[in-house]
């Protein structure tokens, strides 16, 4: 192991360069939770697309080689926002008519168009699991809605009652003047219509725990910000989960990027301490557009394994994080060709290297998928 550890601190696989960065957040003590916190969050405001697999598989590659270099054990959580409020209705779900009626209710609030579930959440949450678990990811997972109703959110959000200023600052920095004039970063769910409301805050009492709003019928109401009664925008919601889970490590997309300043920032506002991230670049669909839950666009994950083996999309998803992908029909042929170029190079490779080996591939070099990253489908 000694051996193998050595090579993995010098590889330059990029899995290995962010373990790494992980690793020397810990090289005073370790962690007093008692493991590393890899996340990755999830949207369910549509069905699960490529994009999905490809987060969770490159945190599950960092994680793995995470796991060569240290002995600290590690999880991965995906974090679902299902509390979010339906703001688009996806193109490519049935009974559109229905869903509008409950447009921007939290979307384990809004029925399953499909009939199958407790709500739209619960469906796309289901589905998100169904396709992790059958590539054999190894994850815990956690609802939103359940984070904030059950109360394991509520010291944190408390916290941001108490620093609401310091929260505000950072926020209105970033949002033009119409804008500054109604924000808040806590936001209501109204207790006549149930739905995720984006109006001025008239009070917050952090000694109560309180904010004071208008309803939708203009009635003065106020709501405690614990049990699931009020959420955070997104933006302070990113932070908040942060601190309230002392995650270590999140990748997001490049469109997340301008905003990692303000994640950051709220999650030490709120006494945590900020994670590494990694961006990555977006995934497109053949018009060169980004892919999209609503609209559905883009290759879909059961269209690839309709023709290719999911070692060969894993392999994909392996190759250069940093430049952006195109996810059409064309592409599979051609991922495939290099995925089965790369298995007939390992039996050269590993025999002209002195490292040791892993499943036949040189621990120092770049590592197709189905090696060292993934346990459960180990060869």
């Amino acid at each position: 192991m000694t051996t193998l550890r050595d090579a993995a601190m010098s590889s330059k696989a990029w899995p290995f360069e962010e373990a790494r960065r992980v690793l020397k957040r810990y090289e005073k003590k370790p962690p007093e939770k008692g493991f590393v916190l890899f996340e990755t969050g999830y949207g369910p405001s549509g069905l699960p697309h490529i994009g999905t697999f490809g987060e969770v598989a490159r945190t599950t590659m960092i994680r793995r080689a995470f796991e060569i270099i240290s002995d600290i054990p590690t999880k991965l959580i995906c974090f679902s926002d299902d509390m979010d409020g339906m703001r688009k209705i996806p193109d490519n779900v049935p009974q559109q008519e229905m869903l509008r009626q409950h447009a921007q209710k939290p979307l384990t609030s809004v029925p399953d168009p499909f009939g199958q579930y407790d709500s739209f959440g619960h469906h796309n949450n289901a589905m998100l699991r169904r396709f992790l678990d059958t590539f054999g990811f190894e994850y815990e997972f956690i609802s939103a809605t359940d984070f904030y109703r059950s109360g394991r959110f509520d010291a944190t959000l408390l916290r941001a009652a108490e620093r609401y200023d310091a929260i505000m600052e950072v926020m209105l920095a970033s949002l033009r003047e119409e804008r500054q004039q109604s924000y808040s970063c806590f936001l209501p769910i109204s207790p006549t219509s149930g739905r995720v409301l984006y109006v001025p805050i008239r009070n917050v009492d952090a000694q109560a725990g309180t904010i004071t709003f208008d309803d939708e019928n203009g009635q003065e109401t106020t709501l405690p910000v614990t049990g699931g009664q009020v959420k955070l925008q997104w933006k302070p919601d990113f932070g908040a989960r942060w601190a309230a889970l002392d995650v270590d490590f999140e990748m997001y997309g490049k469109d997340h990027s301008t905003n990692t300043p303000i994640y950051d920032r709220i999650c030490e506002i709120l006494g945590g301490r900020k994670p590494e991230h990694f961006t990555y670049e977006l995934f497109l669909d053949q018009d060169g557009q980004k892919i999209s839950k609503s609209k559905g666009n883009g290759l879909s994950i059961d269209e690839w394994l309709s023709y290719a083996a999911t070692e060969s999309l894993s392999y994909f998803m392996y190759q250069k994080p940093k430049t952006a992908k195109r996810m059409y029909f064309d592409v599979i042929p051609k991922a495939v060709d290099e995925y089965h170029q790369q298995l007939r190079a390992i039996p050269t490779r590993a025999s002209n290297s002195s490292l040791p080996t892993r499943c036949g591939i040189s621990m120092a070099t770049t590592c197709p998928p189905r090696t060292w990253w993934c346990r459960s489908r180990c060869c």
